[in-house]
């Protein structure tokens, strides 16, 4: 008899963005905006904190949902952005990856259904098939990437367990309206779902008014589950920080699944990692800001139809006119004009390309450079 492995891992691929930066990589002289990853180090201030740590002798398991310092000073972090959940109701966890990851485990039977609005971020989708759950996308490009009541309405079935909403979004920028979060919290309450806010964007908002769904329907506190992450505000992608918060009784069962995944966050991190929280990210999120305005004048030169971003560090153009899938769009940019994009496809968002700005204001100038010359080309040719 052979042997055989998950099933559930026959429907999953490497990840494409992956795939794509890699594919730069072996290109000569290409600059790749593929990853979502800000381009500067993590201030030496925070990493001082390391070392302090370690002199601590902070080198012994810690609790598994983290010490009580870091997880207090989240429980303030998230007071101070009117998110009210208590330092036992937090679990400090390897990235929001594993926050997703460990949320939607505790969630997910076989067969039940877990709602995206697309475009989203590949990393639901393969959660939750290794849940044996199902994905139902739904479509928001026709509503300016809002969520609309009637649609959202005639996705939400007897299986529906879950919604997944990112605000500000990954790939395309956008920030949820209260419309669209009113329209989320209504259904939840009458049909019974959990809401699941990864809201790891949420310090890099260039517009006024940012509500995320946890601060505007806190009555809904005992179905949502923030997940947050220091790697985007606090420029910390390898440290593999984040974390999540919920209602007692439902954090108590995540909580289980993170204890048996990783045990624990790494001890001699945290201290930092605290120490990060009370840090201003306003000069990344300022430099963002700028970077965001010169690709919104390229790509706006370059008649590129882009849907104009009001936080994270993504835009998200259409190419739809050059009759390429995104993905040929893509590989030839890399050999053409040795600049490297996302295709839309692997958002759910086929006919557009994801461009990360979080790099070099001089890659980013030259990158948009090329990216004009390319489209011009494919115009004439």
């Amino acid at each position: 008899m052979p042997l055989v492995l998950n099933e559930a891992l026959s429907n999953l691929r490497p990840s494409g963005i992956r795939r794509f930066s890699a594919l730069a990589q072996a290109t000569s002289g290409c600059i790749s905006l593929t990853l979502g990853e800000p381009g500067e180090d993590t201030p030496a201030d925070v990493c001082a904190k390391v070392r302090e740590g370690l002199a601590a002798g902070e080198t012994h398991y810690p609790p598994n949902n983290g010490m009580p310092a870091l997880r207090g000073a989240i429980s303030e972090h998230m007071g101070r952005r009117g998110v009210a959940f208590e330092p036992d109701e937090v679990v400090v966890t390897s990235g929001a990856t594993e926050a997703l990851f460990a949320a939607l485990q505790a969630m997910l039977n076989p067969e039940d259904e877990v709602i995206v609005p697309m475009p989203a971020f590949l990393l639901y989708e393969s959660i939750v098939t290794l849940c044996r759950a199902r994905v139902v996308p739904l479509d928001t490009s026709g509503a300016g990437y809002q969520i609309e009541a009637d649609v959202l309405a005639a996705a939400v079935t007897p299986r529906t367990k879950a919604i997944v909403i990112t605000s500000p979004n990954n790939p395309t920028g956008c920030v949820l309206s209260a419309e669209s979060l009113d329209a989320v919290a209504e259904l939840a309450a009458e049909r019974d779902f959990y809401v699941i806010c990864d809201d790891v964007y949420d310090q890099l908002v260039y517009v006024d008014g940012y509500q995320g769904f946890a601060q505007r329907h806190p009555e809904l506190r005992d179905r949502t589950v923030v997940v947050n992450s220091f790697s985007k505000p606090y420029a910390m992608t390898g440290w593999r920080l984040g974390w999540l918060a919920a209602d007692a009784p439902l954090v108590a069962e995540i909580a289980k699944v993170h204890q048996y995944a990783v045990s624990s966050a790494v001890a001699f991190t945290q201290r930092a990692a605290a120490f990060a929280l009370s840090t201003d990210v306003s000069v990344f999120r300022e430099r963002y800001r700028t970077r965001c305005d010169l690709v919104v004048r390229a790509l706006s030169a370059t008649g590129l139809p882009t849907p104009e971003p009001a936080g994270a560090f993504y835009a998200f153009p259409s190419i739809e006119e050059f009759g390429l899938s995104s993905e040929e769009f893509c590989v030839r940019a890399i050999e053409e004009a040795g600049v490297a994009l996302v295709p839309g496809s692997l958002f759910g968002g086929e006919g557009h390309v994801r461009l990360s700005y979080a790099c070099s204001d001089e890659d980013l100038e030259e990158a948009l450079a090329r990216l004009g010359r390319f489209v011009g080309e494919l115009r004439r040719g």
